[in-house]
């Protein structure tokens, strides 16, 4: 059965962005985990912090906390914001002047009044995995995700590290774009994935990099 997405997945850089949060609690908790580690500048607004959590990242300077209701100007100059409290009309009403303002909003109580949803994550070092249901319900996002979880290992994040800094090297000491592209190839044939789920893998340095690069320089 077909139906109308209209969601474009996409990974946003909020590093130094100004991040609005409205709301205090559990919900709020999660948004300003996932924003502080991408580097956001988050900014709370709320009455009340329900949030332990919250209460001790505002106690320590981490995050910027705002004791009072929403008002409109408080979007000036954000970047996004999350509408995450428990009045369904006040969201719909955050929803209404972000979107005015052109800033991006994601709307707790309905993801379809917002221009995001956020996905189910899986991370492993440089891996990003996002699995998304459009909306039909997070609990089988969440299986998914967990499915991926033990298809998609910890073994992943020093193998993407490794291809990361072979294609770093490469790109510094060969000028031949088809000689670069020839050599990413060969790396990304060499089985070291099984070799770091052997448990024999040991980081490459650059040196030991760099002579790889000068055996396989010739096809």
């Amino acid at each position: 059965m077909a139906y109308d997405d209209h969601y474009v997945p996409v990974l946003l850089n909020c590093r130094g962005r100004l991040c609005l949060i409205v709301g205090g609690g559990k919900v709020a908790e999660r948004k300003a985990d996932t924003l502080l580690n991408a580097g956001a500048s988050v900014h709370i607004v709320s009455p009340i912090l329900r949030s332990e959590k919250l209460q001790r990242l505002a106690n320590e300077n981490v995050l910027r906390w705002t004791k009072r209701k929403y008002q409109s100007d408080d979007l000036t100059g954000a970047f996004m914001v999350h509408a995450a409290t428990d009045d369904s009309m006040l969201n719909l009403k955050i929803a209404e002047d972000a979107d005015r303002l052109g800033v991006l909003v994601n709307v707790a109580s309905n993801g379809e009044a917002g221009t995001f949803i956020n996905p189910t994550v899986l991370r492993r070092g440089r891996l990003t995995l996002a699995v998304s249901t459009s909306g039909a319900g997070p609990m089988a996002a969440r299986g998914i995700r967990d499915d991926l979880e033990e298809q998609f290992g910890p073994e992943y994040e020093d193998y993407l590290d490794f291809l990361y800094r072979m294609r770093s090297v490469i790109r510094e000491e060969v000028e031949s774009a088809d000689a670069r592209r020839r050599l990413l190839h060969k790396a990304y044939r060499m089985d070291m994935l099984g070799e770091i789920r052997r448990e024999g893998y040991a980081p490459w340095s650059e040196d030991k990099i760099k002579q790889w690069i000068a055996n396989n320089q010739e096809e």
